[in-house]
C-alpha cells in the first residue's frame, strides 16, 4: 500500500530567526557623546502603583513590589522614592528619659526634628550648673544662721529631754550611764549604791552577799523595769524629734535651693513648646529637691561601690536620644539589608550590675530602622521579613495599631523576662516590601491581615517593548553605568550587540529584559576583555566574547551531557526513521539567562486495550502535575479525531527514555501524539528532525517557552555529529517572534544546512516528520485512505473488532454530513 506523499513544508526564513539592531539606529559614534539616565526604564506599571501608594497617606496603604531579581528593584527605588514629593509632616527626634514616678517605664519625649539634642546640652548644662552652685548656696547667709538655729533647737530640744529623765532618775537613786557591746554603745541605767554606779545584776549579787535585803532589792528592781520602759519612751520621743529636724533641715535646704532650681528651670521651659517635656521639667525639679545630698557633694559623681563598679549619682538625669533628626534634609529612604528584630524595631542594652545579674535602664534602649524611617520610608526584603524570628508577627502588629514598643526579643518567647517597659511611640512609617510572587501569594492567603496593610501591589515587568524611544533609553542606562563604575566607551556597535542581548534575554524579538543586572555584567565583562588587549573602547567583538566566555563558565552541565550525547550514554538519534519514537526539546539548567536545551528521545507503544493513555513518568513518580494534565490533553485530542466513531480499544505508554529526574511542563504533548500517530499508523519518524510544542484537545499547537534554547541544542547536536542537510527542527508558529537564535544558527538555516519549520496544527508537525500527507475527513465521515490518519482509523476498526467483534452497523462508519434537498 503506497501511503500519499505530504507537500513540501514551508521552511523558515534566515530573517525570521533572529532580529538584528543596525548601528544605523544610533547617531553617535560611541558613549562618549551620550547623556546618562538616572532612574528606572520599563516599568511604568510599577511606578504608577508606587506613587499611589506614596502619595496616599492612609492606614494601611504599605506597598509590596515584586517582579524578578536584576529587573532593578533595589538599586532603583531609593532614587525613585527620592524623587517623589509626598505631602508628610514634619519629621521628629526621639529621646527617652527617666520616669521619677516608675523608673521602670521610661518616658518618650517627642521634638521637633534638631531640637532633641539641644534639650539635652541645655539639660547638662543646667545639672551641671546646679551641681557646682547648690553647695554654695548652702554655704552662705541667711541658710547658714538658719541652719545653725535649727541645730541649736534640736540640741537644746534632746538635751532637755535627757537632762529631765536623768533628774527624775537621781531622785530614786540611779543614774544614766553607756554600754558598749562589741562595737555598739547604748545607753543603760544604773544603781547608785554608796554613790557608786552598778549594774542591776550586781546589786543583785549584793543580796547573796546578804549586803542588800530582799525586799530592798525587790524595790529598787520595780523602779529600774519602770525607768527602762521610761527610756524606751524618751528614745522614740529623741528619735521623732530627729526625723522632725531631719526634715526641717530638709525643707529649709529645699528652701534655700528653690529659688535658683526655679531660674534654672524655668529658663529650660521657656525654650519648649511640648507640655510633656515641661511636665518631665516639673517631676525633674521635685527629684532634684528630694536628691539634694547629691548635688551637696556629699556623693561624688562617679563614686565606686563594693565591687568597683562606678556609680553615676546623676545617672538618671540624662536623656537618651534614640533618634536626631538634625542633620537630615529630606524625608529618610532607609534599605534594611538585615532585617532581624532588633535592627527593625530596636532593642534595649544590658550590662552587668557586678553581683553575676544583668541590668538594663532607660538609657540603654537604642532605636530600629523602623523608628528611624518615621515620616518616610523602610525597604525591607519580603521573605527575610516573614523568616527572622519574631519580625513578622511584630510588624504586622506595628503597622494595624501604628505603635512601636521597643522591647528586648526574649520578652517576646518569655525566656529572658525584663521589667523595663519603654512607652509606645506612635509610627507614620511606610513599609515598602520586595519579593516575588510566590511569597506575596504565600502571605496573601495565609496572613489574615496582610491584603488589610499591603493594599498596594507594585510588580516591576522583566520585559519592555522594543521601540525607538526604548533603545535610546537603554543606551542611556549603558552610558550611566559606564559612568559610575569608569568602564571603556562603548562604540555604536557594541551597544547594537548590547541590545540584540537584551532582546535574546527577554525571550522575544519585539521585548528588550528589564532584568539590567545582566545587562550590566555583560557590559563589564566586555570593558574587561577591550582592556585586557590594550583597546580604548568596547567594539561588538568584546561583547560577544564577553557572551560566550560567561556561557562557556556555566556550561559545564551542558557539556558533560553533550559528551555522553555523542558517545552514546545518552540515545539520540539525527538520522534514519523509526517507529513510535521522536526527538523531544528540553531546556536544563534552572533558570536565570544559563539555561541550554538539549534533545531528549520519546517513544510511544501501543496495544490492544480501553482507549487509555499510560504515563510512565506519572507511575514512577517523576512527572509534574503541568505533564500530567499535558498527558490527559492526548486523550482528549485522540478522542475528538478517532472516537467519536467507535470506541477506542488501544492502550498506550509513553516514555522520556533516560530520564531520571523530575519532568514538567506541556510542550512535549505535540511531540508525544506524533509518536503515538506514528506508532498506531506503523508510519516511521525521521529522526533528523526535532519537535516542541504544546497542544489542546482540537489539535491547535500551542507557544512553549525556551524555544531558542531548544533549536540550539538540537542544532548543536546535528552539527557535532555532521550535517545531512535534511535536519532540523519544528517550533509552534506563535514562537516564531520569540526567535532570536545565535548567528551560527542562522548562518546555517541560509546554507541550506539546517531547517526550522513553524506549525500551528499538530497535522502540519505529522506530515514534516513522517514525509506522509495527514489526511482529511472525506464526506462519509472517514478519513482519506492511505494518510496517516485514514491508516490509524483503519487499524483502530482493527483493534476494535479484536477486542470486541462489531454489530455490521457498528462496523460501517456512519456518515457525518447531511444531504439537504433543494426545492425545485
Amino acid at each position: 500500500m503506497a501511503l500519499l506523499k505530504a507537500p513540501n513544508p514551508k521552511k523558515l526564513n534566515p530573517e525570521d530567526l533572529r532580529w538584528t539592531c543596525s548601528t544605523e539606529s544610533f547617531d553617535f559614534e560611541s558613549t562618549d557623546t551620550l547623556e546618562p539616565i538616572e532612574g528606572i526604564i520599563g516599568q511604568e506599571r510599577a511606578l504608577k502603583a508606587l506613587k499611589l501608594g506614596v502619595d496616599l497617606n492612609s492606614p494601611g496603604y504599605n506597598i509590596f513590589i515584586t517582579g524578578l531579581s536584576g529587573t532593578g528593584k533595589y538599586t532603583t527605588i531609593k532614587k525613585t522614592l527620592e524623587t517623589i514629593t509626598p505631602k508628610y509632616s514634619q519629621l521628629f527626634d526621639y529621646a527617652y528619659v527617666n520616669n521619677f514616678l516608675d523608673p521602670d517605664r521610661p518616658t518618650i519625649l517627642e521634638f521637633p526634628a534638631g531640637k532633641a539634642k539641644k534639650f539635652k546640652n541645655d539639660l547638662t548644662a543646667a545639672i551641671k550648673f546646679l551641681q557646682a552652685n547648690i553647695p554654695q548656696v548652702l554655704e552662705r547667709e541667711p541658710f547658714l544662721t538658719n541652719k545653725k538655729r535649727l541645730f541649736a533647737d534640736y540640741a537644746e530640744a534632746q538635751q532637755n529631754i535627757m537632762q529631765t529623765f536623768e533628774d527624775k532618775l537621781k531622785q530614786d537613786g540611779f543614774s544614766l550611764g553607756q554600754v558598749t557591746v562589741g562595737e555598739l554603745t547604748r545607753p543603760e541605767i544604773l544603781v547608785m549604791i554608796d554613790d557608786k554606779p552598778l549594774f542591776i545584776q550586781q546589786v543583785e549579787g549584793l543580796v547573796r552577799e546578804e549586803k542588800l535585803s530582799k525586799d530592798e532589792f525587790t524595790e529598787i528592781r520595780d523602779k529600774y523595769s519602770n525607768y527602762q520602759q521610761e527610756l524606751q519612751t524618751v528614745f522614740k520621743t529623741g528619735l521623732k524629734m530627729s526625723q522632725d529636724f531631719q526634715k526641717k533641715k530638709s525643707d529649709l535646704e529645699q528652701h534655700a535651693v528653690t529659688d535658683i532650681l526655679g531660674v534654672v528651670l524655668d529658663e529650660l521651659k521657656s525654650k519648649q513648646k511640648i507640655k510633656k517635656v515641661k511636665d518631665y521639667l516639673d517631676l525633674l525639679g521635685e527629684d532634684i529637691l528630694k536628691n539634694l545630698d547629691v548635688f551637696k557633694g556629699q556623693r561624688p559623681a562617679n563614686e565606686q561601690n563594693e565591687d568597683g563598679y562606678f556609680i553615676d549619682y546623676f545617672h538618671d538625669y540624662d536623656v537618651n536620644i534614640i533618634l536626631d533628626h538634625s542633620s537630615t534634609k529630606e524625608t529618610p529612604v532607609i534599605i534594611e539589608t538585615t532585617p532581624s528584630y532588633s535592627n527593625l524595631f530596636g532593642s534595649i542594652e544590658k550590662y552587668p550590675d557586678g553581683k553575676g545579674a544583668w541590668y538594663a535602664d532607660y538609657t540603654k534602649i537604642k532605636a530600629g530602622s523602623l523608628l528611624r524611617a518615621n515620616g518616610g520610608y523602610l525597604v525591607i526584603n519580603a521573605v527575610d521579613a516573614y523568616t527572622e524570628p519574631g519580625v513578622w508577627k511584630t510588624l504586622k502588629r506595628v503597622l494595624l495599631y501604628g505603635i512601636l514598643e521597643i522591647q528586648d526579643i526574649g520578652n517576646i518567647y518569655q525566656f529572658s523576662p525584663s521589667s523595663l517597659k519603654p512607652e509606645s511611640i506612635k509610627i507614620n512609617t511606610k513599609i515598602i516590601l520586595i519579593g516575588n510572587n510566590e511569597i506575596y501569594s504565600i502571605l496573601s492567603a495565609n496572613e489574615p491581615d496582610f491584603n488589610k496593610i499591603f493594599k498596594v501591589k507594585a510588580e516591576f515587568d522583566y520585559v519592555m517593548n522594543r521601540t525607538e524611544k526604548s533603545l535610546v533609553e537603554y543606551t542611556g542606562i549603558i552610558k550611566k553605568l559606564i559612568d559610575a563604575e569608569k568602564l571603556l566607551k562603548f562604540d555604536k556597535s557594541g551597544i547594537s550587540k548590547i541590545i540584540e542581548y537584551s532582546a535574546r534575554y527577554a525571550g522575544e524579538k519585539g521585548k528588550l529584559t528589564t532584568r539590567f543586572a545582566y545587562i550590566a555584567d555583560l557590559c563589564r565583562e566586555a570593558s574587561f576583555w577591550a582592556s585586557d588587549v590594550g583597546a580604548d573602547k568596547v567594539t561588538e567583538y568584546e561583547v560577544i566574547q564577553a557572551y560566550e566566555t560567561s556561557r562557556e563558565r556555566h556550561g559545564l552541565y551542558e557539556s558533560k551531557v553533550s559528551e555522553m550525547i555523542l558517545e552514546g550514554s545518552i540515545m539520540i538519534d539525527t538520522s534514519g526513521e523509526r517507529v513510535g519514537q521522536i526527538n523531544g526539546l528540553a531546556v536544563y539548567g534552572g533558570s536565570g539567562n544559563h539555561g541550554f536545551g538539549k534533545p531528549t528521545r520519546i517513544t510511544a507503544n501501543v496495544a490492544l486495550g480501553n482507549g487509555s493513555i499510560l504515563n510512565v513518568e506519572r507511575e514512577a513518580g517523576l512527572s509534574g502535575s503541568t505533564h500530567n494534565k499535558g498527558v490527559l490533553i492526548i486523550s482528549g485530542y485522540f478522542n475528538e479525531k478517532f472516537g467519536k466513531k467507535i470506541p477506542l480499544s488501544f492502550n498506550a505508554s509513553l516514555v522520556f527514555e533516560q530520564g531520571y529526574g523530575m519532568i514538567d511542563g506541556d510542550s512535549a504533548s505535540t511531540t508525544e501524539i506524533c509518536a503515538l500517530l506514528s506508532s498506531l499508523s506503523e508510519v516511521p519518524i525521521k529522526q533528523s528532525l526535532a519537535i516542541t510544542g504544546s497542544v489542546n484537545q482540537k489539535g491547535d499547537i500551542q507557544p512553549i517557552g525556551g524555544v531558542n534554547e531548544k533549536i540550539e541544542g538540537f542544532f548543536d547536536l546535528c552539527k557535532s555529529r555532521g550535517f545531512t542537510k535534511k535536519q532540523g527542527v519544528i517550533i509552534p508558529v506563535q514562537n516564531v517572534k520569540d526567535l532570536m537564535l545565535k548567528e551560527e544558527v542562522v548562518d546555517a538555516v541560509k546554507n541550506k544546512l539546517f531547517s526550522i519549520y513553524a506549525v500551528s496544527k499538530v497535522e502540519e508537525a505529522v506530515e514534516i516528520l513522517t514525509g506522509i500527507k495527514a489526511g482529511k475527513e472525506t464526506k462519509t465521515g472517514v478519513y482519506e485512505k492511505n494518510t496517516i490518519f485514514g491508516v490509524v482509523e483503519k487499524r483502530l476498526m482493527e483493534m476494535r473488532k479484536i477486542v470486541k467483534p462489531l454489530p455490521k452497523e457498528e462496523a460501517r462508519p456512519r456518515k457525518t454530513t447531511t444531504k439537504i434537498k433543494r426545492k425545485k
